[in-house]
């Protein structure tokens, strides 16, 4: 198997009894465990964290439907340049769009996708606070009011996007790779 990252992190033996179930359940629903997690598996404690915490963003209950969210981790991704969470989102996008070519303007340039007003409030404040959090406003929260998003809302779209900023920074500094078959996955 390639490197996964470009620290020499052997993943721990054996691994637990919930993470095994979890690598299970990726393989069977996914036919792949996300390089990610391989990555994070030297240290089951900060795998379970990272997991949890996905989980909880990314497909617990939320007023930002799932196709949001991942469009959220896409442009983030794309501002950050993050190979790793790039590629991994936008095959995602692409599979929950069912419009790969659409999901790839949004990576190379959300901005020239059709979006509608609130996709592109939200997605105005994701860049934002990506690149430029100090500047953060009440301003900033009322466009997305405005756009019909409720304050539980805006919380998500925050974390969502803080936690791909977190990760696309982990992932550049390790040089994660992507698994091979996102590359072609949803085309």
């Amino acid at each position: 198997m390639p490197h996964i990252t470009a620290l020499n992190l052997a993943p721990a033996e054996p691994l637990e009894a919930d993470i095994a179930a979890y690598f299970a359940k990726c393989e069977e629903k996914l036919g792949l465990i996300p390089n990610v997690l391989r990555a994070y598996s030297f240290n089951q404690a900060k795998l379970r964290a990272f997991m949890e915490m996905y989980n909880d963003l990314m497909l617990a209950p939320s007023g930002l439907s799932k196709m949001e969210r991942e469009m959220i981790a896409v442009v983030v991704s794309a501002e950050n340049r993050c190979v790793y969470c790039l590629t991994a989102h936008g095959a995602a996008l692409r599979q929950l769009s069912g419009d790969p070519s659409w999901a790839e303007v949004m990576a190379q340039n959300w901005r020239a996708a059709p979006l509608d007003a609130r996709q592109k409030a939200m997605l105005g404040f994701a860049v934002k606070l990506t690149n430029s959090p100090k500047e953060m406003e009440e301003p900033d929260r009322q466009a997305l009011r405005l756009a019909g998003f409720s304050d539980r809302d805006i919380w998500d779209i925050a974390a969502v996007t803080s936690f791909f900023n977190m990760s696309n920074r982990l992932a550049t500094a390790t040089e994660m790779q992507p698994n091979a078959e996102y590359h072609s996955a949803a085309r």
